[in-house]
């Protein structure tokens, strides 16, 4: 990786703040509160939400459903589809919100890579995707905070990733350069892709593997992009 960058910006969930892990213990939290343990399987209940939340953002950043919407329905679509009833989805959106921000657990060495990049002077940013008390909620109980200059959250910028404009917004407000600029996320058509099209280079946080579908796809773009399974493998490239 060339050492010509000077600004990072970072995906949050499932890159710094592991969404996985914390979603669900949230939703258990509320799941127990709600009593929903007497009557509905906790696993199930949770592979169900997961789906109708991701059919919703995927809406959500292609502008076909506003936020009060997506936050009751994806409640609501679990609640029909499991036939629970006596819950109001509102009500349970709330709680969940309330319990998000108070889940910590981060993806393995980020703070130490946090740390070395911040000793390296770089500038370290965060782009996300998500509603700005949540986020900025998360980013502070968690401990990322002082790592970071400035935090873009699609709601504020009023643009989801893989939208160019919040990439624009954010690099010309960071002062910096596209040319030593780079993007570090998990969604390789969120942060890959969206970096890429904007014409900034990307990191592909990938735990899995490499994609090689996607990596076939590079030859095609001017952006550089590289793909690593771990956070300390950023420690050779940056």
């Amino acid at each position: 990786m060339n050492k010509k960058y000077t600004h990072i910006f970072f995906d949050l969930d499932n890159t710094l703040w592991n969404f996985e892990i914390n979603s669900r213990n949230a939703m258990l939290s509320v799941f127990h509160y709600l009593n929903l343990d007497s009557s509905s399987d906790f696993d199930l209940f949770f592979k169900i939400y997961t789906k109708h939340n991701r059919a919703l953002w995927e809406s959500y950043r292609k502008n076909e459903v506003v936020k009060k919407d997506l936050t009751r329905l994806r409640f609501q679509n679990t609640f029909d589809e499991l036939a629970i009833t006596g819950i109001d989805a509102n009500e349970m959106n709330e709680l969940y919100l309330f319990e998000m921000p108070k889940q910590k657990a981060l993806n393995e060495g980020v703070i130490e890579v946090l740390t070395y990049l911040k000793k390296k002077k770089y500038h370290l940013n965060i782009i996300t995707n998500g509603f700005k008390e949540v986020q900025h909620n998360k980013i502070e109980s968690s401990g990322l905070k002082p790592y970071f200059d400035k935090i873009f959250i699609s709601e504020e910028v009023k643009s989801p990733k893989p939208a160019r404009a919040i990439f624009e917004y954010a690099v010309k407000s960071s002062n910096a350069k596209k040319t030593n600029s780079i993007m570090i996320g998990d969604d390789w058509d969120v942060d890959v892709m969206g970096a890429v099209n904007y014409g900034i280079d990307a990191v592909h946080y990938n735990e899995a593997a490499h994609n090689s579908e996607n990596l076939n796809q590079l030859l095609t773009y001017k952006s550089r992009i590289y793909s690593v399974e771990s956070m300390s493998q950023l420690y050779s490239y940056l």
